[in-house]
């Protein structure tokens, strides 16, 4: 695998629509994993039940997979700018609405506020529904097609840095700032996205989108494509179901008030780890793409993740858990990278936004609803045995999709790249 020059290296950051595009999801991204965090320890103080922490995933997982294939459809026929302009409008109020309900709590009743953080999580989950394929279909429009792979890698890496930032600090801000100071740093950060999204062009539908056609048909033919198109299907289906069944974000928690007795500030640094671990093996791929044998990559780095996913659950020192997490990030950002660039290359531009919005579907359900799976699992089987459970179903998965993917084992990605320069 040859290493990238230097000028090679950076060369997607040479766009400046590009580089306000990764900055705003940058920030985007530490603002709702700030308060993602914050969630989750203020719902699991209030109830201490594994279950309304499932439910926080689920109140987010419904109102997206219910709109984000019309978001698709939307995305590809309108101004995507606008899209994302006006449904951050509506995830910024929903902020406020839960900076005055937190404000309040001191006066109210804790349940009302537990209520009203579901109402908010819903309300995130209906904007995300547009905000996602707007964002992600207008994403390729920023640089030319061979730039893909390494702006796939930039925007990746900049996602897991705001991955880090976001968790990291969550734990310490509510520790020394309290749940109102630090969701009020929420609504700022969320505004200095506005301000980098004010920095991109709008972009014109393209022309065969023009031709009028029922929502219906323009949906079913953007589902149609993603089945038909074996690589797509395959890559965002591992993801699906590693994430859906492995996934331990949601009840991290539990690990740092119940087992491994870390309380707040070790909460944040578990759920950092991931990232962590995902950024700096991004920085390696921006100089070492996994593109060459790309499938058997990931493949591979989905079963490291479920590997490390055992180890997680095994663990009761806090170290060695912060490294399996570590390496779980490791491992998922080279298959985010393959997945991103697979689905930049074999998309038609028409068609971004609703195959973007299908694999939104998909991710969502892993994550979300994964967020869901992990509650239930862990409140009827405990919180251990479920996490053994989803690595070993991981590793299951994988072994099955690599019997049934033979095809795909000599695909070389990079040299694809090459060839369309």
């Amino acid at each position: 695998m040859r290493l990238f020059q230097h000028k090679e290296a950076y060369r997607a950051l040479g766009f400046p629509e590009f580089r306000a595009y990764v900055i705003g999801n940058t920030f985007f991204t530490i603002a709702l994993l700030i308060q993602e965090v914050l969630i989750a320890y203020e719902i699991y103080k209030i109830t201490h039940n594994p279950l309304a922490l499932g439910l926080i995933g689920l109140a987010e997982a419904v109102p997206f997979i219910s709109l984000v294939l019309f978001g698709g459809h939307f995305a590809d026929n309108h101004n995507k700018k606008r899209i994302m302009q006006f449904t951050l409008s509506i995830i910024i109020l929903a902020s406020c609405i839960l900076l005055y309900s937190s404000s309040q709590l001191r006066y109210g009743d804790a349940q009302m506020h537990i209520y009203v953080i579901y109402f908010v999580i819903f309300l995130i989950g209906l904007s995300k529904g547009f905000f996602n394929p707007a964002a992600s279909s207008l994403n390729p429009f920023l640089v030319p097609k061979e730039v893909f792979a390494n702006a796939a890698t930039w925007n990746s890496s900049f996602w897991q840095f705001g991955s880090i930032i976001g968790p990291g600090v969550a734990g310490f801000l509510y520790a020394y700032a309290g749940i109102e100071g630090s969701l009020f740093i929420v609504i700022l950060l969320l505004l200095v996205v506005m301000i980098c999204i004010l920095q991109i062009k709008s972009r014109p539908v393209p022309i065969k989108n023009v031709i009028h056609e029922s929502i219906w048909q323009s949906l079913a033919e953007g589902i149609s494509y993603v089945f038909k198109t074996k690589i797509i299907l395959y890559a965002i289906s591992l993801d699906l179901f590693s994430v859906l069944f492995g996934g331990v974000i949601a009840i991290l928690p539990i690990f740092a008030e119940d087992i491994l007795h870390v309380g707040a500030e070790g909460l944040g640094i578990l759920r950092a780890a991931p990232s962590i671990g995902a950024v700096i093996t991004m920085v390696t791929l921006i100089y070492f793409p996994p593109l060459n044998k790309a499938w058997r990559n990931l493949l591979l780095a989905i079963a490291g993740f479920g590997v490390a996913t055992l180890v997680f659950a095994l663990s009761t020192n806090f170290w060695l858990s912060v490294a399996a997490l570590f390496f779980t990030g490791a491992f998922d950002s080279i298959s985010v990278v393959i997945r991103q660039t697979v689905l930049r290359f074999y998309t038609p531009d028409e068609m971004r936004g609703r195959v973007s919005s299908v694999n939104g579907v998909f991710v969502s359900t892993s994550n979300e609803m994964g967020a869901f799976e992990s509650g239930v699992a862990a409140k009827f089987f405990g919180t251990i045995p479920s996490v053994i459970l989803g690595g070993c179903v991981t590793l299951v998965l994988v072994s099955i999709v690599a019997i049934k993917s033979g095809d795909l084992f000599n695909l070389k990605i990079e040299d694809e790249l090459k060839l369309r320069e």
